[in-house]
């Protein structure tokens, strides 16, 4: 079910639509072009239980959103493109910036054949150690846990804990609750609570993260492509607000480096791994600097500007919800006046957990 919250934004954003605010506000807001973010492209679940499902979308959408951006007469752009779009006098076209975070399996599986049937340009953000076969995809650990259990235990901040989770409101309440709290930790103890989960309920980390993320093999086929760029994302995808300064920028130096050998070419983007307001500081911008990277990309929401008033190192992009089908929408947000509204939707409705 929809919450209110999320049901009156959509509705909000409806009426912009018809009532044509996206047209009027492209002008004063919309700015030189807006670089769209995905994460997860795949066919739907039937599951009740998808926590992660707001960071998904069909290879259906995505083509749906490809023709809908050619007939709205976008310019649809790679990240160097857009560096040179941000620094230039106002274009009479604005652009679209088409970008997939975490370097998921579904990008070669789902994403790549409508990409490349569109002949589009669109650039992928890749934590190095994934490919490697060692990163660890602790959410998508943590959901697997939740989906299989009725009764969970852990040990958080030295304490064990015991919740049961017999509904999907119980277990959608529970994965916020535990994705939280993990993203707050280091990298060392966040590596030690979810393997100590996983191991308690039978799930394989290692395996599942091989399986939801490509190798080098599916990089080297993108990368024979001269529409796809490659990005960093770090090394083992850390939050960098987590770690020390010198730990934040030997992982963006690392996952550079590691690229480049592999791919054989220059990593000029750089993407702040989950890119939220609490994931980053600007202090990484300036490191992102320093480390070559010509930009950085977020996950905060807004447009680009033209002429150098938007940060090459602090990008924003519009983080798309999988949950929502309405290209009115997109073509909304697309035109910078109603970002805000949007980013104050919860992620689902409330539920009881009872410990």
């Amino acid at each position: 079910m929809v919450s209110g919250d999320r049901w009156l934004a959509k509705l909000w954003l409806e009426l912009a639509y018809f009532s044509g605010r996206a047209w009027w506000g492209e002008k004063e807001h919309g700015g030189a072009g807006a670089i769209l973010r995905f994460q997860c492209v795949r066919p739907r679940r039937r599951a009740s239980f998808q926590p992660v499902k707001a960071g998904e979308i069909t290879p259906r959408f995505l083509d749906r959103a490809i023709c809908a951006l050619k007939r709205w007469k976008y310019d649809i752009v790679g990240m160097d493109e857009v560096c040179r779009r941000a620094v230039v006098m106002p274009e009479p076209r604005r652009f679209v910036c088409l970008s997939f975070d975490g370097g998921s399996k579904d990008v070669i599986t789902f994403a790549y054949p409508v990409l490349a049937r569109h002949r589009v340009p669109f650039t992928v953000y890749v934590p190095t150690a994934f490919p490697d076969g060692v990163g660890e995809a602790w959410w998508l650990g943590l959901e697997a846990v939740i989906a299989k259990e009725n009764r969970l235990s852990l040990v958080a901040e030295g304490q064990e804990r015991h919740f049961t989770i017999v509904t999907t409101a119980a277990k959608n309440e529970l994965y916020d609750f535990l994705s939280e709290w993990m993203r707050s930790l280091p990298q060392a103890e966040l590596s030690v609570a979810i393997n100590d989960l996983c191991r308690r309920y039978s799930v394989d980390l290692a395996r599942l993260t091989c399986e939801s993320s490509m190798d080098w093999a599916d990089l080297a086929t993108l990368a024979a492509d001269p529409n796809v760029t490659f990005g960093s994302a770090t090394v083992d995808y850390a939050v960098l607000s987590n770690l020390k300064d010198a730990n934040a920028l030997r992982e963006m130096t690392m996952g550079r480096a590691v690229l480049e050998a592999a791919l054989r070419r220059e990593v000029r983007h750089f993407a702040y791994p989950f890119g939220d307001r609490t994931a980053w500081r600007r202090a990484h911008a300036v490191m992102a600097e320093q480390a070559g990277f010509l930009s950085a990309v977020s996950s905060i929401p807004g447009v680009v500007k033209a002429e150098g008033r938007t940060s090459l190192h602090a990008l924003p992009r519009i983080n798309w919800d999988g949950r929502e089908r309405s290209l009115r929408v997109m073509r909304v947000l697309l035109s910078g006046t109603t970002i805000a509204p949007v980013q104050r939707m919860p992620s689902r409705p409330g539920a009881r957990i009872i410990l």
